[in-house]
């Protein structure tokens, strides 16, 4: 490129025709391969860069423009620091907004997905993003869900991927299944209907036989994920330690066994709750009373109206049924009552709770509801360290003292949940909860009747979706009854044409009704048998799809080793914290499983991760139903990229939300029209002798220089931008002063510009960098080393306080000592007249930057 070809970009009237800039270095990029990641013969050390990919539902909006900044500023930093950068883009293309969105249109949801990625793809060239575009995957390809299946099937060899009856979330809108972590607030995040429970065959990934690792491994993330993210997966897996408990029931030769992490408590049960939604409360019931079992099926069917979130709310009233049976405490022998009760769940423990009610608020609200005995078997009034209990009880645990009536919380409706001492417990009398504990567990150990357990909230990943825009399973069901896997040669099992299936939702599968292609044959035995009509949650494509960039197009491996070695895990992951527990865990697990399989020698995907806000509108979220859409498209066509580009980095913080009306678009346009004014302006040549610039310019230079490599990687990139506007200022008061636009330190300074402004701006960056005389692409310059000398402040400003309101200002020399600082305060006039009179009580001097007066 010949130097007057930055003629359509220089400054004319305030600013420059950024369309032209933009189009020129797009076709530059495109053309140079400037953003390839280096091969094996690369020598540079390596970072892996992966902004979370976009969905296809529509072109990009502003919070696609946030993320893929952000994710951009990190990859051109680093190689402007020396590394071999990978920074690829792909589509999470397969689910159901396509397949909705192409029922509602008449369209089939392939067309419909690719159209949108076409459109997508458009958008993210012009908006200067230095992905690698040889290493784009569509999950939706069947080159990629392929590797899903053959994923599938090796969980399925290991015994991680099971098929089983239970009760599941169900979407009515939607017509399918949903795993817990996509059901919020009892409705179905994808298209906010109430969720309802049904009883469903399903395919399950066995996530919780990694629950331990998940959970432990969060350490290694310390520092590096937001503490709020290692909080929500520690709260989503959470791990209780406690016990599991055999309890004898009356007419069954199987006893049940129920989990708590209250063993010492066992004294104070006095009934059962089982969910009403088991196969043990249904077992139960069968030998009771027909009054019984019709008041137990009319309060089911009630209960599976109702979300887990519903069931489990404090504040609800509790209700319930009688089964007419029996429990016996392993402690005591007595008979403990059965009730089935919603506020317990089916797929929590082993679906029933021993109820302790003096203790537990929720017990103690059904026992009150239901006059049930409230037994204390807990003095919370006595210290721990303090003597054996006070509390004399009867044989029902009441009080025996009616002084010490106002603690028993049959009366007082407040369950004791606090520490103390055991009383009324035999054996444990007098030991406090931790010592407790633990012989209560020694004590059931020895006796056959339980044994020390952990359970979790984690539950199997239930990934079956009956709907057809997803990866199919990979799995034939026999006439004999068996599943049996898909022969690995015969992969990928493409998806049937979308023309002539009925896409709408119905509770079943549309690929059940796909005859050519559900009728398939026995690989064993030749004999008719049918695939599995199930598709896979699209969480399962975004679980491992950072580790295809790696071996783009690889015909024979899902991804190579090798290439896994070189460039993961990810060293900076960028996207939105609504991705907190369900990509995340996922991928997380599906890294562990791989590493268990020998294929990678890491545990964790993503060395670090950074979060960022949404993009809202006059303080609300951007939706189409509320018509407060702002476009992306538009905005970029409005004002080009690197202006939305400077306006969006330099509106707060990543992780704060950025409303749209507060963007300064044109506070960026003018920004950049006099950093692209000053490139023009220099009249030095290239490679000229900055030691002979002005020295206080030189400083600002590299101090902004020394300044900017922590600032980005502290992810403080609005910090970034605002040093760039005090660069710019500092130039131009330069080149507009004795310096003038011939000092070498005011080519020096635009050129730190150009290169700092690249990770915002780099169309404006690259055209700078060309005028400046400059050969090959700004993105790949290396970051110059700030002077270390020019880093030494010769004087510094030092802030006076007086009764915590700034009075005055001194510049003092930086090694000012604190006496000398402080008499210098004293005797500054602006603090004379301020303090007027009034006697300095107190002084805090922080040398060299703050002096404090205290008045009285």
């Amino acid at each position: 490129m010949s130097q007057t070809d930055s003629s359509s970009a220089v400054p004319h009237e305030g600013g420059f025709d950024v369309h032209a800039l933009h189009s020129k270095w797009q076709s530059y990029w495109a053309e140079q391969g400037t953003f390839l990641a280096g091969g094996d013969d690369d020598t540079r050390p390596r970072k892996y860069v992966l902004a979370m990919f976009p969905y296809p539902s529509g072109d990009l909006h502003m919070g696609h423009a946030e993320n893929y900044l952000y994710s951009d500023i990190v990859a051109r930093y680093w190689r402007h620091r020396g590394y071999n950068v990978l920074h690829p883009i792909g589509w999470d293309s397969f689910g159901l907004p396509a397949e909705n969105a192409a029922i509602l249109r008449g369209a089939d949801p392939k067309e419909w997905t690719y159209a949108n990625i076409a459109q997508q793809r458009d958008s993210m060239k012009a908006y200067g993003a230095s992905f690698d575009w040889s290493r784009v995957l569509h999950t939706s390809d069947d080159d990629y869900y392929r590797w899903n299946q053959w994923l599938f099937q090796q969980l399925y060899e290991r015994g991680l991927a099971y098929r089983k009856d239970s009760p599941v979330n169900w979407c009515p809108n939607d017509q399918t299944v949903l795993a817990n972590e996509q059901v919020v607030d009892g409705h179905c995040e994808r298209c906010g209907a109430a969720v309802v429970k049904r009883k469903l065959t399903q395919w399950y990934f066995k996530i919780t036989d990694y629950a331990d690792r998940l959970l432990d491994d969060l350490n290694q993330l310390e520092g590096r994920w937001p503490h709020k993210v290692l909080q929500m997966q520690r709260n989503w897996i959470g791990r209780s330690i406690g016990a599991d408990v055999d309890f004898e029931i009356e007419g069954r030769a199987e006893k049940v066994t129920v989990f708590t992490t209250r063993p010492d408590t066992l004294h104070g049960a006095t009934f059962m709750v089982v969910a009403p939604d088991s196969d043990l409360a249904a077992e139960l019931v069968a030998s009771a009373s027909p009054e019984a079992r019709t008041r137990f099926q009319d309060y089911l069917e009630q209960t599976q109206k109702q979300t887990d979130i519903e069931r489990q709310a404090t504040d609800r009233p509790k209700t319930g049924v009688f089964l007419e049976r029996y429990a016996l405490n392993p402690f005591t022998g007595e008979r403990l009552p059965i009730w089935a009760a919603d506020y317990v769940l089916a797929d929590y423990g082993h679906g029933a709770v021993m109820a302790v009610p003096a203790h537990d608020q929720r017990d103690l609200d059904f026992a009150r509801a239901f006059d049930l005995p409230v037994k204390v078997v807990v003095d919370t009034t006595a210290a721990v360290t303090g003597a054996i209990p006070v509390i004399e009880v009867d044989e029902d645990g009441v009080p025996i003292d009616p002084a010490l009536s106002d603690l028993d919380p049959a009366v007082t409706g407040q369950a004791l949940a606090g520490e103390g001492r055991m009383v009324n417990s035999g054996p444990l009398d007098g030991l406090s909860k931790r010592n407790a504990i633990a012989r209560a567990i020694e004590l059931l150990e020895a006796a056959g009747t339980g044994r020390a357990s952990k359970q979790y909230r984690l539950r199997d990943w239930l990934i079956s979706r009956q709907r057809f825009w997803g990866t199919p399973i990979p799995m034939i069901h026999t006439q004999s009854g068996e599943i049996v896997p898909v022969p690995a040669d015969e992969l990928p099992v493409r998806l049937p044409d979308a023309a002539g299936l009925d896409l709408k939702p119905k509770g079943s599968s549309p690929l059940g009704a796909a005859t050519g292609w559900v009728e398939t044959t026995d690989p064993r035995t030749g004999e008719p048998a049918l695939r599995d009509p199930d598709t896979m949650d699209t969480f399962v494509d975004s679980s491992w799809y950072f580790l295809r960039f790696l071996s783009p197009g690889n015909a024979e491996k899902a991804f190579d080793s090798a290439d896994a070695d070189r460039w993961a895990p990810v060293d900076a992951y960028i996207g939105g914290v609504e991705h907190a527990i369900l990509h995340l865990l996922y991928a997380r697990f599906i890294t562990k499983v791989l590493f268990d399989m020998g294929l990678v020698d890491f545990t964790e995907p993503f060395s670090s991760l950074i979060n960022q806000g949404m993009v809202i509108l006059d303080g609300a979220k951007m939706s189409k139903s509320k018509g407060n859409l702002v476009l992306f498209s538009e905005e970029l066509e409005k004002h080009g990229a690197d202006v939305l580009r400077v306006a969006l980095a330099f509106a707060g913080p990543v992780e704060d939300d950025k409303d749209w009306s507060d963007v300064s678009t044109t506070g960026a346009f003018k920004f950049l029209s006099r950093a692209m004014r000053l490139a023009n302006e220099v009249s030095s040549d290239p490679g000229v002798d900055f030691a002979a610039g002005d020295a206080t310019l030189r400083r600002v230079t590299h101090k902004v220089l020394a300044d900017v490599p922590g600032l980005v990687e502290q992810t403080k990139f609005n910090v970034v931008v605002a040093r760039l506007m005090e660069l710019v200022n500092a130039i131009r008061k330069a080149v507009d002063g004795s310096a003038g636009a011939g000092d070498p330190a005011v080519r020096e300074a635009v050129e730190a510009t150009a290169l700092i402004l690249d990770l915002v701006a780099p169309h404006t960056a690259e055209e700078m960098w060309q005028v400046l005389g400059h050969e090959g692409s700004i993105g790949l310059a290396v970051w110059p080393v700030a002077d270390p000398t020019l880093l030494v402040e010769d004087s510094v400003v030092a802030v006076v306080q007086i009764d915590g309101k700034v009075r005055s200002t001194l510049s003092v020399s930086a090694k000012i000592s604190a006496e000398e600082l402080e008499a210098l305060a004293r005797a500054d006039e602006k603090v004379i007249r301020s303090l007027d009179g009034r006697e300095i009580v107190r002084a805090i001097v922080r040398v060299p930057k703050v002096v404090s007066f205290s008045t009285k």
